[in-house]
C-alpha cells in the first residue's frame, strides 16, 4: 500500500515536470525555427544581451545533433519518458503488446534523467566556454532533466547505479525474443538512415549547412584580399556583372562580400558591382520593423568612399568592423588610415547625391521583389541569397563568364 502511494506521487510529479518540458520544448523549437528559418522574425523574449540570447545560441551550429536541432531531441526526449510513465495501462492495449518489455519504468526514467543531465552539462560548457551564450530556456530544462532523474530515483535500490543496472539487464532481457531483436534492428537502421540523411542534407540546420558552404568566408577578413579602389574584377565595357545587393550588418552578406573578392580572381572578364539595400529603418522606408540598426550610415559613409575612389578598401572594412554608429565609423576610417579626405567624407556622406543613390538601389530591389539580403543579380536572373562557392562559379559561367585558367 505504501509502496503504491509513493509510486503515485512519482506519477504526478513526474507527470507534471514532463508537462513543463514538453511546453518548454516546443517553444524552444519555435525560436529554432524563427531564427534559423524567418529572416524577419523579430527578437525572442528570451534575447535580452549578447551573453543571455536564445536566439544566437539557436543559430550556431552547437544547436543541432547529427543535424536534428537539440530542441526537437529534447521533445522527443520528454515524449518517450511520457509513453514510459504510461506504459502499464499501455501495454494492455492488444496491438501495444510488445510493450511488455519495459518492466521497471521508474529505473528507465532515472536513467535518462541522469545520462540526459550529464549530456546537458556538456552542452552548457559548450554554450559558455565555446560561443559564449546561454540559452536560459535550454538551461532551464537541463534542471528538469535532473528534477526528472531525482523524482523517478527514490525508492530505486542502488539509486542511480541500481537504476542503470536494472535497465541495461532488462535491455538485454528485451533482445532475448528473436522478433523482438529483428524489430529493435530495424528500428535502430530506420533512425540511423533518417539521421544521416539530416546530418549531410543539413535539412534542420541552416547552421550546419552555411558552415560546409561558406565556413572558409565565414571566418576570412575582407580585408585580406587587398581589394582597392572602386572597380572590382574586370573594367571591360563587355564584362560580365554580377550585381550585390547587401546589408554591412547581415552576416550572409559578410560571408557573400568575402566570397565575391575571391571569385573574380578565377574569371577573365567578371566584375562585382555592390549596391546598397540596408536594412534600417533610418533610410529603408519600406520596412515596418527595425533590423540591422547602424547599416544606413556605413552605406552612407561607403558611397561617400566612393566618390573618393576608396569604396572597396572601405566597403570590406566596414564589413569586417559592422561600426554601428556615426562616431564608430569615423574612428575605425580613421585608425584604418586609407588617405580619406574626412571632411569630404562626411559632408559627401549625408548630401542628397549621396542618399539619393542608397534610395534607388533600395527601390530598385523592392520593385524586383527582392526584400532581403544579400541578393545577387547576374544578367535577367535575381535571386536573394547566397550560393556555394562551386554554384556560384557554375552560375557565372553560364552568363558567360570565362575561367582564368583551362581546368576550372
Amino acid at each position: 500500500m505504501e509502496d503504491d502511494k509513493l509510486q503515485l506521487k512519482k506519477t504526478i510529479l513526474i507527470g507534471i515536470l514532463l508537462f513543463i518540458g514538453i511546453i518548454v520544448t516546443i517553444d524552444l523549437a519555435y525560436i529554432y525555427y524563427q531564427a534559423n528559418f524567418n529572416e524577419y522574425a523579430l527578437p525572442s523574449f528570451c534575447s535580452v544581451s549578447d551573453f543571455i540570447d536564445c536566439d544566437g545560441v539557436a543559430k550556431t551550429t552547437e544547436s543541432q545533433f547529427f543535424g536534428v536541432p537539440l530542441a526537437y531531441w529534447g521533445i522527443f526526449l520528454y515524449s518517450f519518458i511520457t509513453m514510459l510513465l504510461c506504459v502499464d495501462k499501455l501495454k494492455k492495449v492488444p496491438f501495444l503488446k510488445f510493450l511488455e518489455v519495459f518492466k521497471n519504468k521508474f529505473h528507465y526514467i532515472a536513467s535518462l534523467g541522469l545520462i540526459s543531465f550529464i549530456i546537458s552539462m556538456s552542452l552548457l560548457c559548450v554554450s559558455l566556454f565555446g560561443i559564449h551564450k546561454l540559452c536560459i530556456m535550454c538551461a532551464f530544462t537541463y534542471l528538469l532533466n535532473l528534477c526528472i532523474g531525482i523524482v523517478a530515483v527514490v525508492g530505486i535500490k542502488g539509486n542511480f547505479w541500481g537504476a542503470i543496472k536494472q535497465s541495461w539487464f532488462d535491455f538485454l532481457d528485451a533482445l532475448k525474443p528473436v522478433p523482438y531483436r529483428i524489430a529493435f534492428i530495424v528500428v535502430m537502421v530506420c533512425a540511423f538512415s533518417f539521421l544521416s540523411w539530416a546530418y549531410v542534407s543539413a535539412k534542420f540546420s541552416p547552421a550546419l549547412k552555411f558552415k560546409r558552404e561558406y565556413g572558409a568566408f565565414v571566418n576570412a577578413k575582407a580585408t585580406q584580399y587587398g581589394t582597392k579602389g572602386n572597380v572590382l574584377g574586370s573594367d571591360a565595357t563587355d564584362a560580365v556583372v554580377l550585381e550585390i545587393y547587401s546589408d554591412y550588418m547581415c552576416p550572409m552578406c559578410h560571408a557573400c562580400n568575402n566570397m565575391l573578392n575571391a571569385v573574380v580572381a578565377d574569371f577573365k572578364n567578371l566584375r562585382i558591382e555592390p549596391h546598397s539595400m540596408p536594412l534600417d529603418t533610418s533610410c529603408n522606408k519600406y520596412l515596418k520593423q527595425e533590423f540591422h540598426h547602424g547599416s544606413c550610415t556605413m552605406a552612407q559613409y561607403a558611397e561617400a568612399a566612393r566618390m573618393q575612389g576608396k569604396f572597396w578598401e572601405v566597403n570590406n572594412l566596414f564589413f569586417e568592423k559592422k561600426p554601428a554608429t556615426e562616431d564608430e565609423v569615423i574612428s575605425v576610417l580613421k585608425e584604418a588610415n586609407y588617405g580619406l579626405d574626412m571632411d569630404k567624407l562626411k559632408k559627401d556622406a549625408h548630401s542628397k547625391v549621396v542618399n539619393d543613390m542608397i534610395q534607388k538601389d533600395i527601390k530598385y530591389a523592392i520593385d524586383k521583389g527582392q526584400f532581403g539580403t544579400p541578393s545577387m543579380k547576374l544578367g535577367d536572373d535575381f535571386e536573394m541569397g547566397m550560393k556555394g562557392y562551386h554554384n556560384l562559379k557554375k552560375w557565372i559561367k553560364e552568363h558567360g563568364g570565362e575561367p582564368e585558367h583551362k581546368f576550372f
